[in-house]
């Protein structure tokens, strides 16, 4: 089964010849096939040894970062399941048993306590059964400093293995994208309900280069090669409409919270 991005569903209405978005978020979980960059490339075969793609009976449902041997960054809406979860780490073909794959089921889920099922606080750490055994096609990404700030309107990558366009199928190869993070007025001109500048970060893209997609959740933003943002929300349904910005979870803001719980 494969847990989607965080759906938004828009409709417009038409005040004073202004155009106010209303948002209805909902998560669904649906079937794997329909599981990934929208447009982009298929990256390099083992380019990203950080990347993590976690899966339910080893059908795909979201992305993942690996920032210790024994724990995963993701979004908090992935684990929308009772089933068990399994990490699999160094694969670029994740329809085939690779010789450096490595799959680790998760001990333990870690959902931030803030997260209400909206794309606020959608962020979440995996406890590994095992620690990973770290080589060329396996190795942490660091994190960004609690206080780093990010810049608007810069370059960042996006990767995943989610839907290749909307509703369409998904990515046997892991796909990469660019996307360019947006000044933060005109995002919350766009989701005025539920974008915090303080949380979260927002991107544009246009339909030539692409981006992220449903199933490419839990992945990361990375700006000037470091892992800035956890995918979190795009518009179910039309994930490749540059009228939207994506949103990511801004991890520096989490900082303390991931460090207390790496402690533990």
């Amino acid at each position: 089964m494969q847990a989607r991005l965080f759906s938004l569903s828009l409709c417009a209405t038409m005040i004073y010849s202004c155009c106010i978005v209303y948002i209805l978020l909902l998560v669904t979980i649906t079937g794997a096939t329909e599981s990934g960059i929208v447009g982009g490339r298929v990256a390099k075969a083992h380019s990203r040894p950080y990347m993590v793609s976690l899966q339910i009976q080893g059908h795909h449902t979201c992305g993942g970062i690996l920032i210790r041997e024994d724990y995963v960054l993701t979004a908090a809406h992935c684990k929308d399941s009772s089933q068990a979860m399994t990490v699999v780490l160094g694969a670029h073909d994740i329809s085939k048993r690779e010789k450096s794959q490595q799959r680790i089921p998760v001990a333990a889920y870690y959902p931030h306590p803030k997260y209400n099922k909206k794309c606020g606080n959608d962020i979440m750490l995996l406890k590994l059964k095992k620690k990973a055994t770290l080589n060329k096609y396996v190795k942490p990404i660091g994190l960004p400093k609690k206080e780093g700030k990010i810049p608007s309107n810069i370059k960042c990558s996006v990767a995943g293995w989610g839907q290749t366009a909307a509703k369409g199928p998904m990515s046997k190869l892991l796909k990469e994208a660019t996307e360019k993070t947006q000044f933060n007025f005109e995002c919350k001109n766009i989701w005025p309900e539920y974008f915090n500048s303080e949380h979260m970060i927002c991107t544009k893209f246009d339909r030539k280069n692409g981006g992220i997609c449903q199933g490419d959740s839990g992945g990361p933003l990375l700006c000037n090669k470091k892992a800035e943002g956890i995918t979190a929300c795009a518009v179910d349904g039309d994930c490749n409409n540059p009228k939207y910005p994506h949103l990511f979870t801004k991890i520096n803001f989490f900082i303390p919270w991931i460090k207390k719980m790496m402690q533990k």
